[in-house]
């Protein structure tokens, strides 16, 4: 009796009349019961006209309950048929009840005694009354059905999302619960009438084969089954962050079932550079693109160009560093043919290899890096073989070998025109503090020059940060304990007498931060300290500007790079310490900036040599360093007393080094070692070579307003703005270079109706272009309609680039272009 009751309010507050048929003659009691409050209840027994006149004459404004016992009159003898239709009417069987459940009238019959399984469970009946909407068709009731029994929200992209992804976990819940509630051949329509879909033996899993195949086809000039919507399908779900695993894994097994790599090894890569739709895509690309570096048949700039165009590839990320490795080595080996590594004079070398062979450093790294990074040996063996050589044969071995001849000419170590790191207090920290001005001195170990021109254009992407870079020579012998003396202040620099390999100032041990604090403060009249980098990072924020209050000078030290290399066990990762080291200064920076210090330097004590390969036995020196007294040894240097005159190492006593004392200090010629038990020799320094001397100081100022902008971009419509078939190509115009100041720029592009439905697939784009030809930084971009572009033929539609605000989920508009969809009905033909 309460549910007859709860349903009849139902009903009652959406109709003023209701028709109550007792079909099976078993309900009167019921009826003489009920007791609904401002309801009239009467009786059906051949009184209709009576009736009728009472209802729509003398009280058009009361609500009735019209009750008979028996099964409703056919409609020829219903004299009540056209109330009956106008208003509502009660059903006792269950089929009935649900429907006023879920306040759907009669004519929602069929779906409810079709599809009864759904309906039996509570839980799915509440769910569809939460989604149902007044003008809802049996189609889109049907399709709600659909999105209860998949878990998904109410789109049929978002059900097939969800079914693959059960698919792809071997799962069959969600497909055998829409095949119990009859709802698997509504499903079939969909899938034909949205994609095209048809098979002999249909299901979830032909389905995801097909769309493979054909969205494979579609990018090959393929003959495809399915239409353009299921393109634009399948890019919506590749770009899903939820569903990307069920993809992947789908996208494998489909492209070993359909033996794409058959096919792909027919094909020019260059025509497969928009596709994305297989790991194995990527795979062929790469395989070609090494090969095609190791036998130069593709220019540099054509190799940087297909790589960044694969940047937007669904498998990207995974294959990164693969690409960066490709990248890199092509750009050296580009550098390496334009290179002319000759010099006339130690100044001269110095100069030319700041301004470009510093380069070939940084490309070798670089190279070294992503290459043990992506963990494709095999892949890269060749190209890996070929760097080397060209790096160790053609490159470090002949600038050094050069630079050489004039080290072997010079009376003294040093330049008239060059820096002496010796000089670095009097030429760049004495000047702040002569001018009453606060000052940071970060000396980061092993910071070569090619890592602080990396570093110097990080800091310059970051908003409010200038910064300059000139070059300094380092002392030599170019280790730890002389560099870190040198870049104090000094009026005296001398060598431990002993087998410490120690460095004094002015008479006091350099070793520790101890004894440069205590430097310091005998040197300069100003609060002055010296601290290790991670007691910076580890103090909070009002320690660190109390620090910086209390003191006019602070030495920070640094020690990542060096740490790492100078041990044999670790060498092999001294490229990960340098992009460990970048990240750290840079925290570093914007931590001494955010506790109020405005003026920075960083330097380093000395640079090195590094070569990934095993070093042969001709990089080592023949015969020992010998002499009267050999007091310290190392791989790059010796330091002793009447040592022996040797071809193979250059002899300087150290006041031709700018030393004080009786020693001297034999150095390997170019970048030959000498044999030391227990030490690596693939990381090396102590040398006069070019990477271990050529050091960086950087200047860095804070400034007080911002400076960084983001580059322009611009939508070029063409000859056209007129949508005529089922593609539109796009290009985007990048205004101006991408440097240190005016930063890339991320949008998402997709064609919008003017309610704001998206109607084509949609792009992630990456605006980051250096190149200073206008040409070179126009990017193409096709975009694929869906089947709900026919709706706005005729109307205008708009391109839409948008911009992430921030780090949330929204996007605002950044640009726009309105285009005209005139599409003929021929372009729904494929002849």
């Amino acid at each position: 009796m309460d549910r007859i009751t709860q349903a009849l309010t139902r009903i009652f507050y959406k109709h003023r009349i209701v028709f109550w048929y007792d079909a099976k003659k078993e309900l009167r009691k019921e009826f003489e019961a009920l007791s609904l409050a401002g309801i009239e209840k009467i009786e059906l027994n051949n009184n209709e006209f009576g009736i009728k006149y009472r209802i729509l004459r003398e009280a058009p404004e009361q609500k009735f309950l019209l009750y008979h016992e028996g099964a409703q009159p056919e409609d020829i003898n219903n004299w009540l048929l056209d109330v009956q239709l106008a208003y509502g009417e009660f059903r006792t069987d269950q089929a009935g009840i649900w429907l006023s459940e879920l306040d759907l009238g009669p004519e929602f019959a069929d779906i409810v005694q079709i599809h009864g399984e759904f309906f039996n469970a509570a839980k799915r009946r509440e769910g569809l009354k939460r989604v149902l909407a007044d003008n809802d068709t049996p189609g889109a009731i049907r399709l709600k059905m659909l999105a209860i029994c998949s878990g998904a929200d109410t789109r049929l992209e978002s059900v097939l999302e969800n079914l693959l992804a059960e698919l792809a976990e071997s799962r069959d819940d969600k497909i055998k619960l829409i095949k119990r509630c009859d709802l698997e051949a509504f499903l079939l329509e969909q899938l034909e009438r949205c994609y095209g879909y048809k098979s002999a033996t249909p299901g979830i899993r032909d389905f995801a084969i097909e769309l493979f195949k054909s969205c494979y086809a579609m990018g090959t000039n393929g003959t495809a089954r399915l239409g353009g919507d299921a393109l634009v399908f399948l890019k919506r779900w590749k770009d899903s962050r939820q569903h990307e695993a069920s993809y992947e894994k789908l996208a494998t097994e489909c492209s070993e079932l359909l033996n794409i790599e058959h096919d792909l090894g027919q094909r020019d890569f260059r025509d497969l550079l928009e596709l994305d739709y297989f790991r194995i895509i990527d795979q062929k690309i790469l395989s070609d693109l090494v090969q095609q570096v190791v036998d130069r048949t593709i220019p540099a700039n054509d190799c940087v160009s297909f790589i960044r165009q694969r940047r937007s590839s669904h498998w990207y990320s995974e294959f990164r560093n693969i690409y960066e490795a490709i990248e890199v080595a092509a750009r050296f080996i580009a550098a390496m043919e334009e290179s002319n590594l000759a010099m006339q004079s130690m100044s001269d070398g110095i100069q030319r290899y700041c301004q470009s062979w510093f380069r070939l450093d940084q490309l070798y790294r670089k190279f070294i890096f992503h290459a043990g990074k992506s963990g494709q040996t095999s892949l890269l063996e060749q190209l890996n073989d070929q760097i080397e050589n060209l790096y160790s044969n053609n490159f470090l071995l002949k600038v050094n070998d050069a630079w050489q001849q004039h080290v072997d000419a010079a009376d003294r170590w040093g330049t008239g025109d060059i820096s002496l790191q010796r000089d670095f207090f009097s030429k760049w920290v004495q000047p702040f503090l002569k001018d009453n001005k606060k000052i940071i001195v970060i000396i980061s170990d092993a910071l070569r020059y090619e890592i602080g021109e990396e570093l110097i254009g990080l800091i310059r992407q970051e908003d409010r940060y200038t910064a300059k870079l000139d070059p300094a020579l380092a002392m030599l012998p170019s280790y730890t304990q002389l560099g870190m003396a040198a870049l104090l202040p000094n009026r005296e620099l001398s060598l431990a007498q002993d087998d410490t390999g120690a460095a004094f100032v002015n008479g006091i041990s350099s070793q520790g931060t101890a004894n440069r604090t205590r430097i310091l403060a005998e040197s300069v009249e100003q609060r002055s300290t010296a601290v290790k980098a991670d007691e910076i990072m580890r103090l909070n924020g009002d320690d660190c500007r109390a620090m910086l209050r209390d003191h006019d000078l602070i030495y920070v030290y640094h020690n990542r790079i060096d740490a790492t290399g100078d041990k044999q066990i670790s060498e092999e990762r001294a490229f990960e310490a340098v992009e460990e080291t970048l990240l750290e200064i840079i925290r570093l920076i914007k931590k001494l900036a955010a506790a109020n210090a405005n003026n920075l330097l960083i330097t380093t004590d000395h640079g090195f040599i590094y070569q990934n390969r095993a070093i042969d036995e001709s990089d080592f020196l023949g015969a020992e360093a010998s002499g009267s007294t050999v007091l310290f040894r190392d791989r790059r240097f010796v330091i002793g007393k009447g040592m022996h005159d040797n071809p193979g190492l250059r002899t300087f006593t150290v006041s031709q080094l700018g030393l004080t004392g009786d020693q001297q200090v034999q150095i390997p010629k170019s970048i030959n070692r000498l044999r030391l038990k227990g030490s690596g020799s693939r990381y090396v320094h102590g040398g006069a070579s070019l990477q271990e001397t050529v050091i960086p100081v950087i200047q860095i100022n804070k400034k007080r307003q911002s400076d960084t902008s983001a580059v322009e971009i611009e939508i070029l419509r063409g000859a056209t703005s007129i949508i005529s078939s089922g593609q539109l190509s796009v290009v985007f115009y990048q205004v101006q270079p991408a440097c240190d100041k005016v930063q890339s720029r991320t949008l998402r592009a997709g064609i919008y109706t003017q309610a704001g439905e998206l109607i084509s697939d949609r792009h992630e784009l990456k605006f980051d272009l250096a190149s200073d030809n206008p040409r070179d930084r126009e990017m193409q971009v096709r975009f694929v309609l869906s089947r709900k572009a026919d709706a706005a033929n005729g109307q205008e539609v708009l391109l839409k680039l948008e911009e992430r605000v921030g780090t949330t989920s929204h996007y605002r508009e950044y640009k726009s272009a309105r285009y005209l969809v005139r599409r003929s009905f021929t372009s729904d033909f494929d002849f």
